[in-house]
């Protein structure tokens, strides 16, 4: 049976959007859950259905959230225990690890303190350990800062950390959380779909916060939050 038979093309995105986050070709996608390249190729040009059978083994075998593959209204790789977080222990933050084994780097940085790019602000001398992340070891792109405040809680604890990877492209997956980088300053929110298609609505977990409207060209800078790790430092 068809996985949302009225939702085929965007989760066909999101597969695509996976295989990007994963640099894996097509096949190597289509190896790992054992399905044959050319059937790959016509489950993502559309000419054959994405399968729940099909979204069932891409979740089992990359540890993905179905919910988001289906209708992207999770996280990709949400962990639904507690409060739908990764909780890592104090220890995984190493910074001894020898560089061959390294994981993503931590970096002492909070996101939602100043204003302006990010990207320029990823320099070695603030990398204050490493994490192993499976699903991240490969992907030199992503990368752990800290976040500040409660507009979020209870899904990111006020302190805890975000692994987080730059978004090149215009496409928006709605509902999926982003670290959103205006010109006065950045947040981290949900973001969803707007009425006005010029517009986007950034939206907190937090119900004591009021959604924010704000025109789509104000963006300066986009960050998909790939994994909440809600560790806090200890003094």
């Amino acid at each position: 049976m068809a996985a949302n038979p009225e939702n085929q093309t965007e989760i066909i995105e999101r597969i695509r959007h996976l295989m990007q986050t994963m640099r894996m070709t097509q096949a190597q996608f289509a190896a790992r859950i054992k399905v044959s390249a050319a059937n790959m190729s016509k489950h993502l040009s559309g000419k054959l259905p994405v399968t729940i059978g099909l979204v069932n083994r891409i979740a089992l075998d990359f540890g993905v959230s179905k919910t988001w593959l289906l209708d992207g209204s999770d996280l990709p790789f949400a962990k639904h225990e507690g409060d739908h977080a990764m909780l890592i222990p104090e220890r995984a933050v190493n910074p001894s690890t020898p560089a061959r084994r390294r994981g993503v780097p931590v970096y002492d940085l909070d996101v939602t303190a100043g204003f302006g790019e990010l990207s320029r602000m990823f320099t070695d001398d603030r990398v204050m350990g490493y994490v192993d992340l499976p699903q991240f070891q490969r992907t030199d792109n992503v990368r752990i800062v800290r976040v500040t405040g409660d507009s979020m809680e209870p899904a990111i604890a006020n302190g805890g950390f975000i692994a987080l990877r730059e978004v090149q492209s215009s496409t928006l997956f709605w509902g999926q959380i982003y670290v959103v980088i205006l010109e006065d300053y950045r947040m981290v929110k949900i973001v969803r779909r707007h009425n006005d298609p010029g517009k986007i609505i950034l939206h907190s977990v937090n119900p004591e916060y009021d959604d924010i409207e704000i025109n789509r060209d104000e963006v300066i800078g986009l960050y998909l939050v790939e994994a909440i790790l809600n560790y806090t430092q200890r003094c």
